[in-house]
């Protein structure tokens, strides 16, 4: 679980304020509310590249399998919230 998330951290880190970052912290983010569905735009899978998309998909299977939530997860969507934050 942490490679996974590992990759998204430095995905958003290399470039903050890129689509393919924002796209990352959005799925992410919505993957933290079950309530509501995931709901998360599809579309927005354009903004990244092949490989990108391969970690993506890796992060709902994060979903998929109960561990988009817990310490790890916590930790790791804390320093993609920074990350973000100060771009």
């Amino acid at each position: 679980m942490t490679e996974v998330l590992d990759e998204v951290i430095e995905q958003i880190a290399a470039e903050p304020h890129s689509a393919a970052a924002l796209t990352f912290y959005a799925l992410v983010s919505t993957l933290e509310f079950e309530q509501a569905g995931y709901l998360f735009k599809l579309a927005k899978l354009r903004d990244l590249t092949a490989r990108q998309r391969q970690i993506a998909y890796r992060v709902i299977e994060l979903m998929v399998d109960g561990n988009n939530a817990g310490p790890v997860w916590d930790r790791s969507k804390q320093k993609m919230d920074e990350l973000v934050r100060a771009g």
